[in-house]
């Protein structure tokens, strides 16, 4: 698997790599949400950086659903500091955002990462990225995250998502993106069900078919606690159970919440693999 260009780094995707999930808002479905409070992110990440995660994702806007939307300047004026705050921490900064106007004023602020949760299908998203280092993560989401839950619908999820994936790395292609910056998220809990979240981790390795490195987030997720039976603080086992299935079928990045247990396991994993 070739290096990842993301922002100052270039990513050896050669060991698998753990996103932690530095959550801003106050809205988080896994109740790890941090009321918007700068100083409570840096020493959440700073606690993600000791317990062995390899790049911060942060996010000032929940998408789960029926969450509030929350404004362009709202979500600016939380993520810049931030970002600013953990540039100098020594990994790559994701920013989680679907906004244009956000990811211009988070790669301005030094963000090496922009993870949309939306493909970078909002209008103006494509021009935003389209120049500079930034790593891209394009994910797929049936509807929108608010009613994306209400009734989702595939033929056949794995082959849906996986040309999902594939024309939106065509559109940024055209824009003149290398495919050295575009990681893939197939959009676990993001307008499936969880049959079709169990069929995407059993077939992970189609969405690597490209060539690209595929970016799997499942933790604490509805269909963990569908499938066991645990509230989400109870879904710790069941998430690094899941991310190590993930990496095991091919995904290069893991996005987590609990990032040393995921370390843990995923230690124990490469020394025997």
């Amino acid at each position: 698997m070739p290096n990842l260009i993301c922002g100052r780094f270039d990513l050896d995707l050669s060991v698998p790599r753990i996103m932690a999930i530095v959550n801003l808002t106050a809205d988080s479905f896994s109740g790890d949400g941090l009321h918007d409070d700068v100083s409570a992110a840096i020493r959440r990440a700073e606690s993600a950086l000791i317990d062995g995660a390899d790049i911060l994702d942060i996010g000032a806007e929940s998408t789960r659903p029926g969450a509030a939307p929350v404004s362009e300047q709202q979500e600016i004026d939380l993520l810049v500091p931030a970002i600013e705050a953990l540039v100098g921490f020594g990994v790559p900064i994701s920013v989680d955002t679907l906004k244009p106007a956000v990811m211009r004023a988070a790669i301005r602020a030094g963000a090496d990462m922009v993870n949309d949760v939306n493909g970078f299908r909002s209008p103006g998203a494509v021009e935003a990225v389209a120049d500079g280092r930034a790593g891209l993560c394009v994910m797929h989401m049936q509807g929108e995250p608010r009613t994306m839950q209400n009734n989702p619908v595939y033929q056949d999820v794995v082959s849906e998502v996986a040309a999902f994936l594939d024309e939106r790395v065509g559109v940024l292609a055209a824009a003149g993106v290398a495919r050295e910056r575009i990681v893939l998220d197939p959009g676990f809990g993001f307008g499936k069900t969880v049959e079709h979240n169990c069929a995407m981790l059993r077939e992970m390795t189609r969405f690597r078919e490209g060539g690209l490195p595929v970016l799997a987030g499942l933790s604490r997720k509805s269909m963990l606690g569908a499938l066991t039976g645990r509230p989400v603080e109870q879904r710790v086992s069941a998430s690094v159970a899941a991310a190590l299935i993930a990496v095991q079928r091919g995904a290069a990045i893991v996005r987590v919440h609990d990032v040393a247990p995921t370390r843990d396991a995923l230690t124990v994993w490469l020394a025997v693999s």
